[in-house]
Formats: structure tokens, C-alpha cells, sequence
């Protein structure tokens, strides 16, 4: 079966694209690993930090946000392009860990299986202790199984690596490497529907593997 439905948009390219829109796309259960970081500012909103514009955080706050409704649309989509165990890496800041996102998946086929805490090496916000992590929710679509699925199992739940600022929201390009090396083969597809520095790209071409992902402000035309 072929990946995409029509050439709106390329395998191993950054596609100028809204995500939604690209993977409406793709054809059903064809794809093997997603990865998805959310545009929400939930943790910024509920901090009130009203000076972001201007004196802090101006990249971050001027990229579009999601609402929580367009977040559980990209969810039931990416339920949808996923193959069966296949796996979805859910990127979250402390707030939302908190506040829960298991809400997110009711009517998926995904299912919670671990999660790895990232200590990117520097201190962030914060008006009581400061941000030093982001957290990776992994969810494994049904059936779940683990041996036949995921092959590296010596990657620590808690993961160290400094990232070069190339977005507003770059991302360990080691750690994702690892977890795609973990959960494919060669031809499996990795789908990254908001896609920001590309980094997921970068580690999809690090092995070898085909990705299909677009940015609707960092993609090219």
C-alpha cells in the first residue's frame, strides 16, 4: 500500500504544511512511529507571565497555539495513520503531566506504556522550582506488545542531552534517534505532523529511515 494519497506533499522533506491537512493524506495504518509536541501554552497561561511578549520567551510565544480540541484531533489522526503496535511519543511540559492528557485518547486505539523524563541542562522558568525537563509520553496503538516491538532496552527513563536553540521547541535529536532506531526497520515510515526544528527529520536520516512531517511556519515550500 502506498504511504500518501496523492503528491501534495514528499516523503523526506520538510513539507510547508498544517498537520492535520497532511495527514488527512496519508493512508490508514501505514505508518509505524509518530512523534507530536503540541504548540500549547497551557503552563504559560496558567503562570500568567504577562511580560512573555516582550522581555522572555518572544520565538515561543509568537508561534501559533493549539487549543485542546485541535490537540485531540491530531491524536485521533495519528490513531489513525499508525500501524497496529505502533508507537506515538507525546511530548509534554510539566503541566500538562499534571493536569493529565489521558483525556486526549478516549476513543483511541492508543494505550499509555512508559514514559522517559528529558534533563536538557538548563534552567528554565518557574515562580517556585525552575524547569529543567520535558517529559515523552510513549503510547502503543493495539495490540500492545513489547519484545517484538521495541528492540533497544538499555535507553534510561531519564535522558540527558543538550540541544543547539534551533526552534523555539527543539528537541533531543540522539534520544529520538534511539527511540526510532528502538521501534523500526528499514522502510518503516516516521510521521511528524508539527514538525518545528525538524530534528525528528534529522534522526530519521541518521538511519535511514523515510519520514513524512511538515511545519506550517518552519516547512519549506
Amino acid at each position: 500500500m502506498s504511504l500518501l494519497k496523492s503528491d501534495k506533499y514528499k516523503i523526506n522533506k520538510k513539507n510547508l504544511a498544517d498537520g492535520l491537512e497532511l495527514m488527512d493524506e496519508i493512508e490508514d495504518s501505514t505508518v509505524k512511529v509518530a512523534f507530536f509536541d503540541p504548540q500549547y501554552r497551557g503552563v504559560l497561561e496558567k503562570l500568567k507571565y504577562g511580560n512573555e511578549g516582550e522581555k522572555r520567551g518572544k520565538a515561543r510565544s509568537s508561534l501559533k497555539q493549539m487549543d485542546e480540541d485541535t490537540i485531540i484531533k491530531f491524536i485521533k489522526e495519528i490513531d489513525r495513520t499508525l500501524k497496529e503496535s505502533g508507537h506515538l511519543f507525546l511530548w509534554v511540559d510539566k503541566f500538562h503531566l499534571c493536569q493529565g492528557v489521558l483525556s486526549w485518547f478516549t476513543d483511541t486505539n492508543l494505550n499509555l506504556v512508559d514514559m522517559i523524563v528529558w534533563d536538557k541542562g538548563k534552567i528554565g522558568m518557574g515562580y517556585r522550582t525552575r524547569r529543567k525537563s520535558e517529559y515523552l509520553i510513549v503510547f502503543q496503538k493495539s495490540p500492545v506488545k513489547a519484545k517484538a516491538c521495541w528492540t533497544d532496552h538499555a535507553i534510561p527513563d531519564v535522558w540527558e542531552e543538550k540541544t543547539p536553540k534551533i526552534h523555539p521547541h527543539s528537541k533531543p535529536v540522539e534520544l529520538q534517534r534511539r527511540l526510532i532506531a528502538a521501534t523500526t526497520i528499514e522502510g518503516d515510515v516516521v510521521l511528524d505532523p508539527a514538525s518545528g526544528g525538524f530534528s525528528v527529520f534529522e534522526a530519521c536520516k541518521q538511519l535511514g529511515r523515510d519520514f513524512i512531517g511538515g511545519d506550517i511556519e518552519y516547512g519549506e515550500n
